[in-house]
């Protein structure tokens, strides 16, 4: 078989990872090896491409094993190890890899994920600890279309976090790139972009300021932050170049054209090193590999094959890597530019150079702007209608003035901390002022696009087929009926019979959207947090994938977790009424005897009381969702007290079909009384796995059990929607039925929730 072939056989076999639903265990593991074998010796080029692709899918499998074997071994329970600090905030969150674990030595190392506590002294990556640890599974908030932190974790083999319980210094020594970055940011302290030119040049994206990455969000100029092909590609052709221009003073003899290439390869090698050689910067070491290694061998290789070769080398590599949402925006980016000047050749015009360069990147950006567009929908919700413009710019001042400066300035630095004084740390400053300042005065391009975009995203391509296969002449009724049906969600109308209650998970807080008709009332919103809140970071992405459009919002009281991202959503919907009990500017009230219709729902309030002066829980604003045959029950933080008071007077109002279990779950609510008088068939609660409380209680969810509730929360199943229609009602949760995934599992046992 060609090497193409074989490619594509590891392409095949591992990208199942992505839609797996279980891992295999190992003993159907290990007989798929044997049957796979087997076929091999079946001389069929058909059966042998199967048994590759089998093979492949079990060494897929078994590096998935190998990512979550630490998960039911070292978690619930110390363990001894010593550990290698990889990076860290300098305060009290580490990355690290465990080199030996009680005793022995690991290899692999075990990526691990520090977090609450400091050191005995500062912290620099290179220092060696051991450390008396307590190890958890990795957990993720998990909503539809919403950021896959699970995921992302495990595709970079962090299958455990935890805290250290003690820590004893073996080395505290910084490694040498701590101590070259650490004298480089001193020496560039006075920059005012100095964050961007460590981003630029050494890979630290951590320290780039909140407005930095949402301009280069709104400009779709993201890509140039992380050290990847670019870059790398950039630093290889400068070690090809330095090369050639040295074997222009030797004699013929001592003149090998391979010398460049491994030159080239050695110099990018070193620099992914360097910048701490992070996942985008080895999908890119491992792909200039299989480039440098197709040519070494002197033979002529088609675009795409040497792209599914690349593609095959990085998983084969790295298996998990197939989870990772960046290496296949890189490898659609390239397959897209391959399909593009395949299809779309730049033509041949009589230009002078410079107006013949500029068409010609004109002509890549709108290929990268139209073909990438179903991509770009799918991780990031939304299109930049500036960045055209903005790469038009940005891309050649960063590839050709930016980084060869940063890099100059880098390597002067090795001699001593003289990268702003040399003058080229200013004159980077003042380039990066100037390209952030033009980016800054484009109109804001950012527009959201919701799910339904998602189908009709896919015309480019198909205009771009039609016109090249003249389809439009050969068969127009096909076009037609192919944009029909791209476009179909976008003028189709939902069942208006059909309405939805959705808690979204958002951790120790509660967030529930009630839809219909493309309209919503949230009751509640989430929590805040030093710098973020639910609002921006969940809820609002949220809405808008799901094309609704808020209308009012129900405060059940004044705690944190519950108002946290009010803010960030009257920003985004100001016209967005607001009820509570608290009595603050511009909210219509929220009492015992309120009531109103909305898209033919009926929202009664229960609770409380009208002049009421309870605080806190129990002057949650409990409120009822009745369609005149289905209803839930919400009940904010409602306690024991408050409960047996609403039961003593209203109790002939409170039953529901469902019910928001009060509090999260805490033992000082849900009372056996009121969830007789409720009498539901269902109980939803909102919590985060790891919380200091360990809600929801164990006493509670076997009493809603008890009295015949099937239980649901969110730590669990993550997501939970419940559809309305006519005559029935169902609950599909994320991990279960929604997005069933073997990445998506609760990992650990089923009652650690702390």
């Amino acid at each position: 078989m060609r090497l193409p072939q074989v490619a594509w056989c590891v392409v095949l076999g591992i990208f199942p990872l992505v839609w797996l639903p279980w891992l295999p265990d190992l003993l159907l593991i290990k007989g798929i090896i044997v049957l796979a074998v087997l076929l091999l010796f079946i001389r069929t080029p058909g059966v042998r491409v199967i048994a590759l692709t089998l093979l492949f899918f079990c060494w897929g499998c078994l590096a998935a094993h190998q990512t979550l074997w630490p998960v039911d071994l070292l978690t619930g329970k110390n363990q001894q190890a010593d550990i290698v600090i990889t990076a860290t905030d300098g305060q009290t969150t580490h990355q690290g890899k465990i080199i030996r674990l009680n005793g022995k030595r690991q290899f692999p190392a075990i990526a691990v994920s520090l977090y609450g506590n400091y050191l005995p002294q500062p912290a620099c990556a290179g220092q060696r600890w051991n450390m008396t640890i307590r190890m958890r599974p990795i957990h993720g908030q998990l909503n539809e279309g919403g950021f896959d932190s699970q995921r992302t974790a495990l595709a970079r083999h962090m299958a455990i976090s935890g805290r250290f319980l003690s820590a004893t210094a073996l080395s505290t020594s910084c490694s040498w790139r701590a101590r070259y970055l650490a004298s480089l940011t001193a020496s560039l302290a006075d920059l005012p972009w100095q964050p961007v030119i460590l981003a630029l040049g050494a890979g630290e994206r951590m320290a780039l300021p909140v407005e930095v990455k949402r301009l280069l969000q709104q400009t779709g100029t993201s890509h140039l932050m992380a050290i990847s092909g670019l870059h790398i590609a950039l630093v290889a052709s400068l070690g090809w170049l330095l090369v050639r221009a040295l074997q222009f003073f030797l004699p013929c003899r001592y003149i090998n054209w391979r010398a460049p290439l491994l030159a080239g390869f050695g110099c990018a090698l070193c620099y992914a090193l360097f910048t701490g050689l992070q996942p985008p910067a080895l999908r890119t070491i491992a792909a200039l590999a299989v480039l440098y290694s197709l040519r070494l061998r002197g033979r002529h290789w088609s675009p795409c094959s040497v792209w599914i070769c690349c593609v095959g080398a990085i998983l084969f590599t790295d298996p998990l890597a197939v989870l990772s949402q960046s290496l296949w925006l890189s490898a659609f980016a390239v397959a897209t530019l391959i399909f593009w000047y395949q299809w779309m050749p730049f033509p041949a015009l009589t230009l002078p150079p410079w107006s013949r360069w500029l068409a010609g990147l004109l002509h890549l950006q709108l290929g990268l702007m139209l073909l990438l567009m179903p991509l770009q929908v799918v991780l990031f919700h939304g299109i930049s209608l500036s960045s055209m413009v903005a790469n038009l710019v940005a891309v050649p001042v960063v590839t050709f003035a930016v980084v060869p400066l940063i890099l100059a300035g880098m390597l002067l630095h090795l001699i001593g901390p003289v990268v702003a004084e040399t003058g080229i740390g200013l004159l980077t400053d003042r380039l990066l002022a100037l390209l952030f300042g033009f980016l800054a005065r484009l109109p804001d391009g950012w527009l959201d696009l919701d799910a339904r975009w998602l189908p009709a995203t896919m015309l480019p391509w198909l205009a771009l087929i039609a016109w090249k296969l003249r389809g439009w002449k050969s068969a127009p009724a096909l076009c037609l009926v192919a944009i029909v049906v791209l476009t179909f969600p976008l003028w189709s109308q939902k069942k208006t019979d059909e309405w939805r209650v959705t808690m979204l998970d958002v951790g120790q807080g509660l967030a529930v959207v009630i839809d219909r008709h493309d309209k919503a009332i949230l009751y509640d919103t989430g929590l805040a947090w030093p710098g973020g809140d639910s609002g921006q970071q969940l809820i609002i992405p949220w809405l808008r994938w799901h094309h609704l459009q808020p209308e009012g919002i129900i405060l059940s009281h004044e705690h944190l977790d519950h108002r946290g991202g009010l803010d960030s959503l009257t920003r985004a919907w100001p016209q967005a009424w607001i009820r509570s009990p608290l009595g603050w500017g511009g909210h219509q009230s929220c009492f015992r005897g309120d009531h109103w219709q909305w898209e033919g729902l009926t929202f009664r309030v229960l609770w409380p009381l009208a002049g009421t002066q309870t605080q806190g829980n129990n002057r949650s604003c409990v409120v009822r969702v009745d369609d005149g045959k289905f209803s839930v029950l919400l009940t904010g933080d409602i306690e024991l007290s408050a409960e047996f008071s609403m039961l003593s007077h209203y109790w002939q109002h409170l039953t529901s079909t469902l019910i928001q279990v009060p509090h999260h779950g805490s033992s000082t609510s849900s009372g056996v009384a009121l969830l007789q008088r409720v009498g539901g068939q269902a109980a939803l609660a909102s919590a985060s796995r790891y919380n200091a409380w360990r809600l929801p209680s164990e006493k509670i969810v076997k009493r809603y059990r008890q009295q015949g509730y099937q239980w649901f929360d969110t730590p669990h199943q993550g997501q939970l929607s419940v559809l309305f229609q006519r005559d029935n009602w169902q609950i599909r949760s994320l991990r279960d039925q929604i997005l069933p995934r073997w990445y998506h599992q609760w990992f650990g046992v089923s009652r650690d929730n702390g």
